[in-house]
């Protein structure tokens, strides 16, 4: 086998290295910067140079070399490559060949492409492992300008009402892409702490992002009236949240396709917005791998093999600590929440 499931993560024995290892190992190929997927401990990482500020940010003082998308790098007997995955920006799909076999570990992928990430780019391969998050056929996205009317007309109707917006998203990727489809012409837009922080490394690698507001302890509310607040959704239920009343809260999520999923986050409006692929760009970008086999990852698992067996494929399901899009907050996110 070209890669091997072992407990540190995912293993390519003729490079001697791993691809987004849960534990600590000595050399690291990592397909983007979520918490999930760039862990701290490794000796080495390998990513792209798209996404090394980030994981600077995230990881510090780390020893990152980085590749270019489409760049053939040799490992020990192995050639590997990074191409665009679409999931957030500098995400990649990490493409290995050893001895004329080809398989490709998709990280988190996003078919549909946004303003801000690098569009996917589908890789041929003769054995896949793909993510499958929101692998049934209920989870379908709404094209970006659609979601980015709903999402200005709740802020306008809730400006116009003397009420402030304030909107959950996960600090790198939501956030952004959320920022990227605002009419700044409604009114201010503030932001927590991890969100800017983000927000400054992304815009030092040049992404257009709208003027934001950084809310700090000497913020007052009253002076932004009308604003759209972006915090991560555990921000929203705390005392750094409760400044801004009266409010209307949101949240965009994926999982906001789902009803019961909405009143347990207990938010006024839920916009259906992910940056993992849906059910048929999952089965779009299976399709035009060219793979034979298939192996399932972090998401609805056995049901998303079992459907891909019965189209064909040689599908199996692999347990890896990657959560896709979890409905609790990434705690690397969630570090700022006084601020």
């Amino acid at each position: 086998m070209v890669l091997e499931f072992k407990p540190q993560g995912i293993y390519c024995p003729a490079g001697d290295f791993f691809i987004d290892p849960w534990r600590p190992v000595d050399r690291a190929l990592i397909t983007h910067g979520h918490a999930d997927h760039a862990r701290p401990g490794h000796s080495r990482y390998l990513a792209t140079a798209a996404a090394a500020p980030v994981m600077h940010h995230r990881l510090g003082d780390i020893t990152l070399d980085t590749i270019d998308y489409g760049e053939t790098r040799r490992i020990g007997g192995a050639s590997v490559s990074f191409h665009p995955a679409g999931h957030v920006p500098g995400s990649a799909q990490i493409r290995v060949e050893v001895k004329g076999q080809v398989w490709v570990v998709s990280g988190d992928y996003k078919t549909d492409p946004d303003r801000l990430s690098e569009p996917f780019e589908p890789v041929r391969c003769h054995s896949f492992i793909t993510e499958c998050t929101f692998g049934l056929p209920v989870f379908t996205w709404a094209p970006e300008p659609e979601v980015a009317a709903q999402v200005n007309h709740w802020w306008a109707d809730n400006a116009a009402n003397g009420r402030f917006s304030l909107l959950g998203a996960y600090s790198l990727g939501k956030a952004q892409r959320v920022l990227s489809l605002l009419d700044p012409s409604i009114g201010p837009i503030l932001t927590h702490g991890a969100v800017e922080n983000t927000n400054a490394v992304l815009r030092g690698q040049g992404l257009p992002l709208p003027d934001t507001i950084h809310v700090t302890p000497d913020t007052k509310a009253a002076d932004h009236p009308g604003a759209l607040v972006l915090a991560p959704p555990g921000a929203l239920s705390t005392p750094w949240a409760r400044r801004f009343r009266p409010a209307s809260t949101g949240f965009a999520s994926g999982w906001m396709r789902l009803r019961g999923v909405r009143r347990r986050r207990a938010v006024d409006r839920g916009f259906v917005m992910s940056d993992h692929a849906d059910w048929d760009g999952l089965n779009a970008a299976i399709k035009a791998t060219g793979a034979e086999t298939i192996y399932a990852t972090h998401g609805y698992t056995d049901i998303f093999a079992r459907w891909l067996t019965e189209q064909g494929y040689d599908a199996h399901v692999v347990p890896t600590e990657f959560t896709g899009e979890s409905l609790d907050d990434d705690a690397s996110t969630e570090a700022d929440t006084a601020s």
